[in-house]
């Protein structure tokens, strides 16, 4: 009821357009202000950002009715400056982009501002860096109106790759003039992202609790979880570990346990090993005995943190024992590749396992008149040049040496073991099978 009367108080008659059919609703909208339905629009906005989803229908709803107005309308509507504000908020909106052209090539009496729409239409149709001057010598003239905060957010989101700190003065402006409204949801959400891409924590926590406390019914709270999980593993080593509680506390358990289960899973891909432990364990202790998928999860993302780690054989039966048929297909090929890293961790070196299965033989020493290049030496420094190849022997021509022959020789000069070298090279080849079976990983 709070919502229908909220739009019935802005002079809408939607409510009783939707009662009396579609005749009463095309009469009310010819006598319709577009400045009221924008109000109905914002406040819609206003109250699906905080958390009440079922308002979303009636925010579709009401973009197309609105749309509807504007191309319909007379051009004596734009006298009224709240009207020709309504239409760039609506363009600013998530409105049709192709409606704020309509209205600027039937505007011959000159209502709406060139450069102001100019502006609009680069960044509107994808062209934000040829509106970026545009729009910085406008803001401070809009900064203070109706558009105001919508104008700051579209101007912070032109200069957010080259100026993150200017982005990042549009950002608090609109959060400033339109405290908890879609505006401020918006912008503290792109401020995680500069903050955290710029590397000013501080600012990124702030801006994060901020956003705990006010906004986690959002229906975008999602991507403020990814963005806070990326800014937890990708600075954890500068961040307090119960600054990242406090920002969970204000979730509910699933949600706590969810952005656990998010933190450890990139955190073990990224090899940040102590934060997907601490995570996976956390989150193990926030499932319940008859929630079996987010336990298994949390088994999976602790072997993967367990791997690099000493008890290589103990991770890597943890990881076997992960049912495949409660994984979805991502974290199955994160299964497999964990324990292909695994195998390779353990499997023995090539020269290790001759070593232990060819008997020692002992050293031939050569023959009394044999080699000239032995006279003169004791048993044991005969057995040493013996053993040398390098020691007495002929020299052989370059040409008819034998590539593999040649290679190991290089690899003896260099103290390499050829046997080891083919272990590495065998196990860089699994490892980049690896990094092709996990290429697109991340959050």
């Amino acid at each position: 009821m709070g919502l229908l009367r909220r739009l019935l108080l802005t002079g809408t008659v939607f409510c009783v357009a939707l009662a009396g059919g579609a005749s009463a609703r095309a009469e009310g909208l010819d006598d319709l202000e577009p400045y009221k339905m924008i109000r109905s629009l914002q406040y819609v906005q206003d109250t699906v950002a905080l958390g009440d989803h079922s308002a979303m229908e009636m925010q579709r709803f009401l973009l197309t009715t609105i749309d509807d107005r504007l191309r319909t309308a007379e051009s004596s509507v734009f006298d009224d400056p709240r009207n020709v504000d309504a239409a760039l908020v609506y363009a600013m909106s998530g409105g049709n982009p192709e409606t704020l052209e309509l209205l600027i090539k039937k505007d011959v009496a000159g209502h709406f501002d060139s450069r102001l729409t100019d502006a609009l239409r680069a960044y509107l149709s994808g062209r934000g860096t040829q509106s970026v001057r545009s729009l910085a010598e406008i803001f401070p003239e809009y900064k203070r109106s109706r558009v105001g905060p919508y104008l700051a957010l579209v101007s912070a989101n032109s200069v957010i790759r080259k100026d993150p700190a200017l982005a990042l003065t549009y950002f608090d402006w609109a959060r400033l003039v339109a405290p908890g409204t879609i505006v401020e949801e918006a912008a503290l959400r792109r401020s995680i992202f500069i903050t955290s891409e710029s590397g000013w924590i501080d600012k990124s926590m702030v801006y994060a609790n901020r956003y705990a406390r006010r906004y986690l019914r959002s229906p975008y709270a999602s991507q403020f979880a990814d963005l806070f999980v990326k800014l937890a593993v990708d600075h954890f080593d500068a961040l307090k570990e119960e600054d990242i509680l406090e920002v969970l506390s204000f979730m509910d358990v699933p949600r706590q346990r969810e952005v656990y289960l998010r933190m450890a899973r990139l955190a073990a891909i990224t090899g940040k090993n102590k934060l997907a432990t601490l995570a996976a364990t956390r989150a193990q202790m926030l499932s319940d005995d008859g929630e079996s998928v987010p336990k298994v999860l949390a088994d999976l993302y602790s072997g993967l943190a367990s791997v690099p780690s000493g008890d290589v054989a103990t991770a890597m039966e943890a990881i076997a024992a992960v049912p495949d048929d409660k994984l979805s297909p991502k974290d199955q090929a994160l299964k497999a590749a964990a324990k292909a890293v695994a195998e390779e961790v353990l499997r023995v070196p090539q020269s290790a396992a001759v070593e232990k299965t060819v008997p020692e033989t002992p050293v031939a020493l050569p023959a009394e008149g044999q080699d000239s290049s032995y006279e003169g030496l004791s048993e044991a420094e005969t057995a040493d040049r013996a053993m040398d190849p390098r020691a007495g022997a002929q020299e052989i021509p370059i040409a008819a040496t034998e590539p593999e022959t040649e290679k190991k020789e290089q690899q003896e000069k260099a103290g390499v073991d050829p046997a080891f070298d083919t272990f590495v090279s065998s196990g860089r080849s699994k490892l980049d099978a690896i990094d092709a079976l996990l290429k697109g990983e991340g959050s």
